[in-house]
């Protein structure tokens, strides 16, 4: 993890570049949208505010496009269910964001490189960085990348379905048994709680996720279970 006043490598900044598949023209603008306020007066609250609106604005034109029929409330639920911080959170932890994150010393120590605000807020700035780097077309492009699964199996007559419920789904319909999950560590302190839990699909490896909720853990194991099983 990267501590108070530390800088980025080129390194680590390609590979999160190619993990999300956009590559920065400024790369001092991923910069900042991977520090957090604990580091200093040069962090991504404004660039999370920005890529906040900028998301909500593109989910939706999706979503508007996607399905003629549905109405204002569907796609209104719809889009809060792929917006919200959990899964924003949950969307960030499968790009491992949190290895990239710039953090002040007290956030680094309890762990703020897996919770799911600091999570959400940075991939939200990071997406408001891609909008200032090149503009709203490629903006939206990375948006669909990110989205990309999320939004081929979305209906707006329901809840969008999470990684727990789509891994179970799937099991069900290969006739195999049910993921089991348990949770394999507790750390920190009772607000600053981090879940470790271990998903056991028969056939893989055991899969792994962290949250600061049991739920976002098993729906980050769940999701990592549904990589390995070929459903990403």
């Amino acid at each position: 993890m990267t501590g108070s006043g530390a800088g980025f490598g080129n390194v680590s900044l390609e590979v999160l570049s190619r993990k999300l598949g956009y590559y920065f023209l400024d790369p001092d603008l991923l910069e900042c949208a991977l520090t957090h306020r604990s580091v200093g007066s040069h962090n991504n609250e404004r660039l999370e505010f920005l890529g906040d609106a900028i998301l909500n604005f593109l989910i939706a034109d999706e979503l508007y496009r996607r399905f003629p029929q549905a109405s204002e409330g569907e796609l209104s639920r719809a889009r809060a269910n792929l917006v919200n911080g959990s899964a924003l959170a949950v969307l960030a932890t499968a790009y491992n964001l949190g290895d990239f994150l710039r953090l002040g010393s007290g956030e680094l120590k309890s762990g703020g490189f897996r919770r799911e605000s600091i999570l959400a807020g940075t991939l939200e700035a990071v997406i408001g960085a891609a909008y200032l780097d090149k503009g709203f077309d490629a903006c939206r492009g990375l948006v669909q990348t990110l989205y990309q699964e999320r939004l081929a199996t979305i209906s707006p007559e329901t809840h969008p379905k999470d990684p727990k419920t789509r891994l179970q789904e799937y099991l069900q319909a290969q006739k195999r048994h049910l993921p089991s999950y348990t949770v394999t560590a507790i750390e920190g302190n009772a607000h600053l709680q981090i879940f470790k839990v271990e998903c056991v699909v028969e056939g893989i490896l055991p899969c792994h996720g962290e949250g600061n909720s049991r739920r976002v853990a098993e729906q980050t194991a769940a999701q990592q279970a549904l990589k390995l099983l070929g459903c990403e």
